[in-house]
């Protein structure tokens, strides 16, 4: 399918099925749409393992110190649970951007060593968020997975094949590197995920970073070390991260106040806890929740 057919088909679907802001989830289980006629302001989003391939515009993230921008024919593969900032910085009326994003399963990546064997495990610079240019074999499959939303009965039987494809694709492809290292039990990107697993479930707790050693198997400082390569932020800041954007979504969202966002997501000072935030997201959180209002 031609780039140009396939982006006017996903726009159409995503205008007969939106689920709002220009967002559709399809029938086929963490497979979903997206698209915006303009530019968005930066916001922090918490990314799961997905790949997202864009199509058409571009996007820019960013995690810990890092600065990753992407577009048309790039797709960025998230490996772990990754707090970002993130925006869409190239989209129009006329041309907007419209990207694919399919949930990974690392069970399948996992099922594929038999496949794949553990050649590249230890690739340079394979990080938990990366991104690439997206090979020819990946888009069309990707885009036989967008043709089965209009094929239910097909979609049953074809979809996780297609989804299998789709995750040894992205084995091969030269931003995979951190999906690779999964392929091997004891890997750091396996032990990191544990300790990440912990954050998440624990995030407003007051975490250690020689606890979460101790989750992972490893010593404090080498836990440290591969922490920081894998994710490009340290242990505490990805918990920190977590509690501000998890705070900014109860203001904006549930409509909490300030100090309840701040005790909710573990602040023991709402002092800091505005400190914080603002450092975080350019505004105070009470300014921010004022202009979410209005």
């Amino acid at each position: 399918m031609e780039t140009d057919r396939l982006v006017a088909d996903i726009c159409e679907y995503i205008d007969r099925n939106a689920s709002g802001a220009d967002a559709a989830m399809t029938d086929i289980p963490g497979f979903a749409l997206f698209k915006s006629h303009a530019p968005t302001s930066i916001d922090g989003q918490i990314y799961q393992p997905v790949v997202c391939l864009i199509l058409q515009g571009r996007k820019e993230a960013y995690i810990g110190d890092r600065h990753l921008a992407f577009g048309a024919g790039q797709s960025l593969i998230a490996s772990h649970d990754m707090p970002v900032m993130a925006r869409i910085t190239q989209a129009s009326r006329q041309k907007p951007y419209v990207a694919m994003v399919m949930e990974l399963d690392l069970a399948i990546v996992r099922s594929l060593y038999e496949e794949v064997g553990e050649t590249d495990l230890e690739s340079v610079d394979a990080r938990a968020l990366d991104t690439g240019e997206t090979s020819d074999d990946l888009v069309q499959a990707m885009a036989r997975l967008f043709a089965l939303t209009a094929r239910k009965v097909e979609a049953r039987v074809m979809a996780p094949l297609i989804r299998r494809e789709i995750h040894f694709r992205l084995l091969q492809a030269s931003h995979g590197g951190m999906l690779r290292q999964f392929l091997k039990r004891e890997s750091h990107a396996n032990r990191i995920a544990k300790a990440i697993a912990r954050i998440r479930q624990d995030y407003s707790d007051n975490l250690s970073v020689g606890e979460l050693a101790r989750v992972a198997g490893m010593s404090a400082s080498s836990f440290h070390e591969h922490f920081k390569a894998l994710t490009a932020t340290s242990p505490l800041q990805y918990q920190k991260d977590l509690r501000l954007i998890e705070a900014r979504r109860l203001l904006r969202e549930v409509g909490y106040s300030v100090s309840r966002a701040a005790f909710d997501v573990g602040y023991e000072s709402p002092t800091q806890f505005s400190r914080e935030y603002s450092r975080k997201f350019g505004m105070s959180p009470r300014n921010d929740l004022s202009s979410a209002a209005g």
